[in-house]
């Protein structure tokens, strides 16, 4: 018997902690807000907002000033990549892979194509955080499947920063996405709390889940 398919958000969300995703499928709570949707928005006007005014910036949902921006965008324009970035060939693309299905935010005309993520948030010094690295390997996968062919990477753009990460199909990242998906399938009821963990401050699930932080201070025992 086949197994079902697991949606992209689903392994994000368990690559953050499986008991988030336990409380965002229990409230059948898997619909982007509207102010994700408008960060993604701004992944579709990398070209417009890299020469925009000042002023033109201040009702967008920035996490960076209008100078370093601007510079953010600049630096893409060096890719080889950016006529597609910029203006992608395909855009909200649904995908369904031989283990996993959802949306590749852009597909990247090439060859071979590549998927993009967009994360409204804040990238990491380097790389990409664990949720959107296993959620980029998925895409990539699914893409692969659909194409009949091999995917070596995927991108994820944080807009909100005009910063593009690659993500590539190592087997460091294939093994993140595999123990993800197991995680995900072998779900049954509640999932283990995590121990303290600054992740537990920033869930959306903190006051369902039950999970108690401690301060700084407790924590250095002060």
């Amino acid at each position: 018997m086949s197994r079902p398919s697991t949606p992209f958000s689903h392994l994000g969300r368990a690559a953050y902690c499986p008991r988030q995703l336990h409380y965002a499928k229990r409230r059948d709570d898997h619909e982007p807000p509207p102010e994700v949707e408008a960060v993604r928005e701004l992944a579709f006007r990398y070209d417009e907002l890299r020469t925009a005014a000042d002023e033109e910036f201040a009702d967008l949902p920035l996490a960076v000033g209008p100078t370093t921006y601007r510079a953010n965008l600049e630096r893409l324009t060096a890719r080889d990549d950016w006529a597609e970035l910029a203006d992608p060939s395909r855009r909200d693309v649904f995908l369904r892979g031989r283990d996993c299905h959802g949306t590749a935010h852009k597909i990247l005309a090439g060859d071979p194509p590549t998927p993009t993520v967009v994360s409204p948030g804040s990238p990491p010094d380097r790389g990409v955080w664990e949720p959107q690295r296993v959620r980029a390997v998925a895409v990539a996968k699914a893409v692969a499947w659909e194409r009949e062919r091999e995917i070596p990477r995927a991108l994820v753009e944080y807009p909100a920063h005009g910063v593009v990460r690659t993500v590539r199909l190592t087997t460091r990242n294939a093994g993140a996405y595999r123990r993800t998906l197991w995680t995900v399938r072998q779900m049954d009821g509640v999932p283990p709390r995590v121990r303290d963990s600054a992740k537990c401050a920033a869930c959306e699930y903190r006051e369902s889940c039950g999970t108690k932080t401690r301060s700084l201070k407790t924590l250095l025992g002060l």
